[in-house]
């Protein structure tokens, strides 16, 4: 079995995330979507709300689990036994930053590939920030994020506005 993760900070996850997660089924047996503990970034969502909302936005599909990792992504990837960690690329800004990860994570672990994948054209300037900034908004963001993520995002808004 080719098995793959998909790591990311999913705060929350877009439709630019979830055809990655679809153009890599078609291309993997199984994809691993781990959420990222990073904490040098400030989420809107818990890793456990996140997980949660991931879970929901992908149970069409049998051959996807959904975790939480902390620690280096490639001795994640040496659990799971994936063979490939998975990127997207929307723009040409995003490649600099993830060329130099996928060198460094090389040199960690040789074994690890790392597959870059671009979404469809129309995710190509969709984000988390982007969708997090318009909900904060009161922005309708339905064409950005699966209907339970967008009820997670007013939830989250109403609540910081009261």
């Amino acid at each position: 079995m080719r098995k793959v993760i998909y790591p990311g900070t999913f705060d929350p996850v877009t439709y630019g995330h979830i055809d990655i997660i679809k153009r890599t089924i078609e291309l993997f047996d199984f994809v691993a979507v781990t959420v990222a503990i990073n904490p040098a970034k400030k989420p809107l969502f818990s890793v456990k709300e996140r997980v949660s909302l991931l879970k929901e936005s992908l149970k069409e599909f049998n051959n996807v689990s959904v975790e939480s990792f902390d620690g280096l992504v490639v001795d994640y990837a040496h659990k799971v036994g994936a063979i490939g960690i998975i990127r997207g690329l929307r723009a040409v800004s995003d490649f600099e930053y993830e060329f130099q990860m996928a060198l460094m994570n090389r040199k960690l672990a040789n074994d690890i590939a790392t597959i870059f994948l671009m979404p469809h054209e129309k995710y190509t300037y969709l984000d988390s920030s982007i969708v997090r900034n318009l909900a904060g908004l009161n922005s309708d963001v339905s064409d950005f994020v699966p209907p339970s993520v967008q009820m997670a995002l007013k939830k989250r808004f109403r609540r910081k506005s009261k």
